[in-house]
């Protein structure tokens, strides 16, 4: 019993933060405040918390914001060439011919090194610090420290380590590529054999169809076998756009024409993105006008400074009820 109520004293603990701070322990330890009760039920439960919510827009100054977005939450598989800034460049180990962010690579790896010293960095990754764009930057460091020829494996990232913001070149234009499958994961995908071919086989069946919609920003069309759909990434800030999308929804003028809705939005890394349901038969190609049309609308309903009215705010209500927050 006396070993007992000596582990559990808070004098000796408390010692340790002295300076008002608690300081970081394992999960399943005394927690340093004296509590008595284990680090991952006291402090340990705040700190997490608040690390989960540090960053709600983690892609905020990047060029491509809502981009970036979509290829995290939407698009299946895509690429974009992604420029360092010259400090970033000169922390690599030998030459790096081209940096390429990919939705997802293979085992869920965060980067790859290739043998001739290009980096593909996964986008489609666990986040383990609250931070995504700290997670990204992590492995992108790993990846130029990486010897060419391996993939950076996963681990978790210090909470002082540079973001994405820091590494990349913000001047840089960001213009995803969308593709079909992921032969991009191959340096030579037709001479892929055996267990390879047949991962990659695998992976390309899972895919859903996407495409991305040219005539407005980041908006991507993907096709359902019961419906296809438009998922429009946008940056305005979340009240105001869906004052705007209710004064359309209660003039009737918030569909992309005949046989589709509006059916509601999700929030992904602090943006609003609408969601429309489409008919089998529209594809990629048949909403560029109707979503060209749609933008011009949009701008108008977000200039309008009027008190929404009974029925828009009846719309608006029924959007937000239909509204849900993937992260």
């Amino acid at each position: 019993m006396a070993k007992k109520a000596a582990k559990k004293s808070p004098t000796s603990v408390r010692s340790t933060a002295a300076d008002g701070t608690v300081p970081v322990v394992g999960a399943r330890e005394d927690c340093p405040c004296g509590s008595g009760r284990r680090y991952k039920a006291c402090h340990g439960r705040q700190a997490a918390h608040a690390v989960q919510e540090l960053v709600h827009r983690p892609f905020e100054g990047l060029a491509g914001e809502a981009d970036w977005v979509a290829l995290r939450e939407l698009v299946p598989a895509a690429t974009v060439p992604l420029t360092l800034t010259p400090e970033a460049a000169a922390q690599a180990v030998g030459e790096v011919p081209s940096v390429t962010l990919a939705t997802v690579l293979p085992l869920a790896w965060p980067a790859l090194r290739r043998a001739d010293g290009s980096i593909l960095l996964g986008l489609q990754t666990q986040s383990s610090s609250g931070d995504l764009s700290r997670d990204l930057g992590d492995a992108l460091v790993a990846a130029l420290a990486t010897e060419p020829g391996n993939p950076v494996p996963t681990r978790r990232p210090g909470t002082d380590g540079p973001r994405l913001q820091e590494l990349l070149d913000a001047a840089a234009p960001f213009v995803p590529d969308v593709h079909t499958g992921f032969e991009f994961w191959l340096e030579d995908a037709e001479s892929a054999t055996g267990e390879v071919a047949a991962s990659l086989e695998r992976a390309n069946a899972s895919a859903i169809p996407t495409e991305k919609v040219t005539s407005v920003p980041s908006a991507y069309w993907c096709g359902t076998p019961d419906k296809n759909h438009l998922r429009w990434v946008m940056t305005v800030p979340e009240e105001q756009l869906l004052d705007a999308l209710a004064r359309l929804a209660a003039a009737g003028e918030a569909s992309l024409g005949e046989d589709t809705r509006l059916v509601g939005s999700f929030r992904a890394h602090g943006l609003t993105v609408p969601v429309w349901d489409l008919p089998v038969a529209m594809t990629a190609a048949d909403c560029e006008k109707p979503a060209a049309a749609f933008a011009e609308r949009l701008a108008g309903a977000l200039a309008a400074d009027a008190p929404l009215t009974g029925e828009e705010r009846r719309a608006r209500a029924n959007l937000v009820s239909r509204q849900v927050t993937l992260n």
